[in-house]
Order: C-alpha cells, then structure tokens, then sequence
C-alpha cells in the first residue's frame, strides 16, 4: 500500500455468533466507539473491510486541536482534549500525543480581529490560547521570514500519530473483550419487526440489538442501500512527511501556502492548508444544491476535476443484496494518488517561511479522502426510523482530534446514558427537516 505505514493491527480468526453492538468502520471514530462501549459492559464486534485506521484515520495532518474549529463542535472537542490526556495510559500503549500548541497566522488585520472574534468561543473552557502580535511571533520564531500580522497560539493545543492511535484504541478494546475483525466488510443490516436483529458480513452474519455505522468516506453509499439518504462527498488532501529534521518548530503551524506538524520521529508532515482536490463524481450533481453554500465558501481552497473517478463511481452498484459481495469487498482501502503539484508547492512555500526546512528531505507522500458534510458538521445520531442502528460520520476533516470524544458520545447514545454533550448539533434528520443547512466560522 503507498499510503502511510500503519501500525498492524491483526483480525480476530473467528467471527462471534452474537454481540450487544457491531460497530462497522475501524477508524478512529470507530476504534474509539468500540473501546467506550466495551468499557461499558457490552459485547461488541468492530468490523473493518480492510485494516484498523489504514483510510483518513491514519492519512491526516495529526492536529488535535480545538482551535478555529465550528463552534458547534467546540464542548465536544473541548471533551476528547481530556480523553486524549490520558489515552496513553488508559490503551497501555504509544499514540504519540502531546500537548505542543497550534498556531493560525494572520495575514492582515482583518483576519487578526477575524480569530480574536473567534477565540471568544473558548471562553469558559479553561484552554491556554491567545493572540500573539507580529512582533511577539516574530521573538517566538526568529529565524521565520513570515511577515504577517500576527497569529492566534492556541498553547493548550496538542497533536498525536495518526498510524498509531486508532491501532491502540482497537487494541485497547480487544484488552477489554471486543472482537476486532479485519477484512470483513459489513454487507449491510438484517432487521426484525423493522429494526436492528444482526449484520451480515462477507464472513457470515453476527446478531445484535444495535450496530452503529462509523464508514467514514463509505458511509453514504451504505445508507443508500437500506433507503437512508445522507448527502456527502470525498474531499482529497495531500500530505508529504519528511526525514527527521532539527531546528523546526515544535508547535503546529497553519499559514498561508502550508501547514506543518512535528511528529515522533523528529520529521514533519506538510500539507497546503489551503488546497484540496474534489473529482466530480455523480454524488456531486445529486447533491449539488445542499452543497452550494460550502462550494461557494470554500472555492479558492477546492479544485474541481473531472476523471476517472467519475466512471468508478459510475459503475458501482449504489444496490446490492446482502448475500452477495459489496462494492466495499471490492476496495477494501481508499488509497488516492497524491498531487505531487500541491505537496511540492507546500513544502517550496514553508521553506520561504522557515528557511531550515530547505535542509528537509522526502520520505514519503501520500492522499487521503475526508468525508464531508454540506455544513462541515459531523453526523453523531441515532437513525429514528431504523430502532437500533446509528450513525458517526461526516466528520469533514476533523474527526481525528475529536474523535475519543465522538466515540463515548455514540456510546452514550447507543446505551441510553446521558450524552457527554448536547447532541442536537449533530443530529441525522438536519439535512431533510428543512433545518437550515450554513456553515458557520465562529468569527
């Protein structure tokens, strides 16, 4: 696989007969729903087409941050920074965390006063972050050639490893009693009386009284199969990491032309913060109208491009019957060509803005597809017209930070327990209720 090297996670040999929860997507979001559930008392099964953490989970920058996120993610993220804290010690094993800041620079003065106005929305959560001045940024980064306005340091930022922390979580599981299987794509639900009896998999079928879908970037088209209808597209990003650097700078750092983000093995992971790829596939006509508002809000950092994807996505069956393969049987990871274009532009820009990176070296890049919302929120819900089956997805590029939290809060819902936080954000039905759809920056 040219995507990152992810720590092995290895599937149980025998598929359980019956289990309280089947949790379908082995990611972050659902590694961490597993782990919350089993810690709970419940039986659980996480089942993954491919491998623990080998699409988005394990292809992001590696920010866990709760800065300039939407503000209705911020008491959720504000939750999985204290999860995050003590993930280490509660898996018993390495996920690479750290408490190292996160800085935004501010081109103008606009956009000062624009993250000033949102760093208004921590208020009341004890987190260290603050605006710093050109002039006490430029005393933090001597060596930096930006010239900027200043930058919101959010110092009670963290970061973590990617290929790391989704292996732990669903081993961590595994200690506690859940089955993690590999290779075994959930063909879709059996349902008694109208809800949730059993999945069946490309291994056999496994009875329940819930399972919760966490499919990431496949999630729509598994809810298209059982008449649920969830509007989301795949974005791609790309991101090349470097050989072990010296003389970089700790915090994380988004500016113009680039971000960056140190990682365990002294390199860095570089990516354009500012530039993502969208193929237009039909998803994009179908949903186009719920989509407009972010096209237009995001259209200088999307570039739109018309390829083979479209034919892909064309010839996969959108139907299936359960006793036969799926269309997630035939891909079992997401694994795009990265644009080599964007990755060499970052890279060409940070090492104007840091002169030390003009001494980094390639070690490697790779692509990753981020599923996406038309309002850039996450869906964290119960399906109410199917009893028993819910639905963690659409996290839009957030979901690795945010992700423990989602987790204990899908828990939370799955057993009746009261949320961690107010839910309502991030219901199902906002996208057919006629709930207005809108993007909102938090400035």
């Amino acid at each position: 696989m040219p995507g990152p090297y992810v720590v092995p996670v290895h599937g149980d040999a025998e598929l359980p007969k019956e289990v309280d929860v089947v949790v379908i997507g082995g990611g972050i979001i659902g590694a961490s729903t597993a782990l919350e559930l089993v810690e709970q008392g419940l039986r659980v099964a996480l089942c993954e087409k491919g491998g623990i953490g080998h699409e988005q989970s394990s292809r992001n920058w590696g920010w866990v941050r709760i800065s300039r996120r939407d503000p209705r993610e911020v008491p959720l993220m504000a939750e999985s920074l204290r999860i995050w804290a003590d993930l280490n010690r509660r898996t018993g094993r390495e996920t690479g965390f750290k408490r190292a800041g996160i800085l935004f620079t501010c081109t103008t003065e606009e956009e000062f006063e624009e993250n000033r106005r949102w760093n208004r929305n921590l208020e009341g959560y004890q987190i260290e972050s603050r605006m710093l001045s050109a002039a006490e940024f430029k005393d933090k980064y001597p060596s930096s050639n930006l010239k900027i306005a200043g930058a919101l340091y959010t110092a009670g930022d963290c970061r973590a490893e990617p290929q790391r922390a989704a292996p732990a979580i669903a081993e961590a599981a595994r200690d506690r009693g859940a089955h993690i299987l590999t290779e075994c794509a959930v063909r879709g639900l059996q349902l008694s009386g109208g809800r949730v009896s059993g999945v069946v998999t490309e291994r056999g079928e496994i009875a329940c009284k819930a399972a919760v879908l966490a499919g990431g970037a496949w999630s729509s088209l598994f809810l298209g199969n059982h008449a649920l209808d969830l509007p989301q597209l795949k974005v791609m990003n790309s991101v090349l990491r470097t050989k072990p650097l010296e003389g970089g700078p700790e915090e994380a750092i988004w500016a113009s032309g680039f971000a960056i983000r140190k990682r365990m093995d002294g390199g860095y992971t570089i990516a354009d913060g500012m530039r993502n790829i969208v193929d237009i596939v039909p998803a994009s006509f179908r949903y186009a109208l719920q989509f407009l508002p972010a096209f237009r809000h995001e259209w200088r950092s999307l570039s739109f491009r018309l390829g083979a994807r479209y034919f892909d996505d064309l010839r996969m069956p959108r139907r299936w019957s359960l006793d036969e393969p799926s269309p997630f049987e035939y891909n079992r990871v997401l694994d795009p060509v990265p644009s080599k274009a964007i990755t060499a532009s970052a890279l060409a820009e940070l090492r104007k803005a840091f002169p030390v990176f003009e001494k980094a070296e390639i070690s490697q890049r790779w692509a990753g597809m981020i599923d996406v919302t038309p309002d850039a929120v996450p869906v964290i819900d119960a399906v109410d017209t199917i009893p028993g089956f819910h639905v963690a997805t659409g996290f839009s590029g957030h979901g690795f930070g945010i992700g423990p939290a989602a987790g204990r809060l899908m828990a939370d819902l799955v057993t009746g327990h009261t949320p961690i936080v107010d839910p309502k954000d991030f219901r199902f039905r906002r996208f057919s209720d006629g709930t207005k759809i809108e993007l909102i920056s938090g400035f």
